[in-house]
């Protein structure tokens, strides 16, 4: 092997670091301001902003004494308020001896700070990146649109194989003789889609030009490959956004459901999918790997599947929503997010599902990579989740965490006086231990899985 062979890995091994470094720092730089700003709003003294950790690259104070820093490696950073003895916030005893004649400079040290000062600064962590998730989706919402009603053809899937007789913005009133559901009505989108036949051409009834016309186009549901998932058989096939699969083992196929069937009894055994491309007509194989996928009823199901999102054959036309929409949808996704996120881990501690799911760095980084590959929109999107997962994992009660000093600050409130320094580094070790266990346990499944 070359270096010339070597060069594309290497170009994709820095496209996958880089994503995720520029992620993961976007994340963590919101989290940290969190700290910082609601710090200073508290009268609290912040000595050192870092992004990162290790040795600084860069670093300058600024006006209040603020030093501010990028540090080598790139996988977290913190916020050093007065009186704390490093990056978890552990207390300075030192510093606190000298300050503790100094009522004025006490009061701008994290641990004689009021218990009102310490507590909202601890907590603005983990709630900037829920208000970044829900600015990210609201915004998202806001300029890709909501669906127009009634719902209309906005752009047409190009699928092979058919005329397709449907033009952008016919206004759909019924398909084979089902009439479209409407928003207020007691039909839902998935109960219509179950009623239709599965037949190909389909007969559509439209609105066109305020004429009711029938037309003939594709099949509702095609086998179109909307979106791929990360570090799925899919991906690692090379199946991108915008193929549809004609065939499967040479039985040609025209719905999505078709191949879902396919997938499902195959029992994991390779399949050869055709596939077509831009014009182009190309064969891939692949194996499908069991999935736990999460239920409406908040449990999760195992399925075989390859990882890829379906679609319809025709994007709905949307219109710009108001303000206050976009903002209920934000708000609604981040919520969906943390529900999932409970669920799931819920679900792996009682093992109802693998522990594979929980991803590493190594996963995340190469799910970064997949998603800025997807586009600005999709990577754009990935940062909100990922942040989302961020504020909430910091909320657990850990010591460590900032839930576990809240939990402190709560003890403190309800007893009147805080933890004994003694028990306060014995519970910290323990947590930083329980946090190193779960990093090595998930860059395991990220090895090993």
């Amino acid at each position: 092997m070359d270096i010339v062979t070597l060069l594309p890995q290497f170009g994709g091994f820095l496209y996958t670091i880089g994503s995720f470094v520029v992620a993961l720092s976007v994340i963590v730089a919101v989290h940290e301001y969190g700290h910082y700003i609601v710090g200073r709003w508290s009268g609290i003294h912040a000595e050192v902003f870092s992004l990162g950790f290790g040795p600084v690259l860069f670093s300058r104070v600024d006006k209040r004494g603020t030093r501010w820093q990028i540090a080598l490696l790139p996988f977290g950073g913190y916020v050093k308020f007065l009186g704390d003895a490093d990056a978890a916030s552990g207390k300075d005893s030192a510093a606190m001896e000298a300050a503790a004649n100094d009522p004025t400079r006490l009061r701008q040290t994290m641990h004689g700070a009021p218990l009102w000062a310490r507590s909202a600064t601890v907590a603005a962590g983990p709630v900037f990146n829920f208000v970044m998730s829900v600015i990210i989706f609201s915004v998202l919402a806001m300029t890709q649109g909501t669906l127009r009603d009634p719902l209309a053809i906005g752009t047409l899937v190009p699928l092979p194989g058919i005329e397709n007789q449907l033009r952008e913005g016919d206004e759909l009133v019924a398909i084979e003789g089902v009439a479209i559901p409407d928003e207020a009505g007691a039909m839902s989108w998935g109960e219509f889609r179950d009623q239709l036949p599965m037949v190909q051409p389909m007969e559509y009834q439209v609105r066109r030009d305020g004429q009711l016309v029938s037309v003939q186009g594709p099949f509702l549901s095609p086998p179109h490959v909307r979106a791929v998932a990360p570090r799925s058989a899919a991906s690692d096939a090379g199946l991108q956004a915008g193929d549809v699969i004609t065939g499967v083992d040479g039985e040609p196929i025209f719905a999505f459901d078709q191949l879902k069937q396919t997938v499902e009894q195959a029992d994991g055994r390779v399949l050869l999918l055709d596939v077509w491309r831009q014009g182009q007509e190309l064969e891939l194989a692949l194996a499908p790997r069991r999935t736990d996928e999460p239920q409406p009823d908040g449990s999760f199901a195992t399925r075989w599947r390859i990882g890829v999102v379906g679609g319809q054959a025709f994007e709905p036309a949307t219109e710009v929503g108001g303000v206050g929409e976009s903002l209920v949808a934000g708000a609604s996704q981040v919520w969906s997010v943390i529900d999932m996120s409970i669920s799931g881990l819920t679900h792996m501690i009682t093992g109802a599902i693998s522990t594979c799911n929980l991803s590493g760095p190594i996963g995340i980084a190469e799910t970064s990579s997949a998603m800025a590959s997807q586009g600005a929109v999709s990577f754009i999107r990935f940062i909100a989740v990922l942040s989302t997962a961020v504020g909430l994992l910091n909320l657990f009660p850990v010591p460590a965490l900032d839930g576990g000093h809240l939990v402190f600050y709560a003890y403190e409130a309800v007893t009147g006086r805080p933890p004994s320094d003694g028990a306060m580094r014995i519970l910290m070790t323990l947590g930083i231990a329980m946090i190193l266990s779960l990093m090595v346990f998930a860059l395991g499944n990220d090895l090993f899985c």
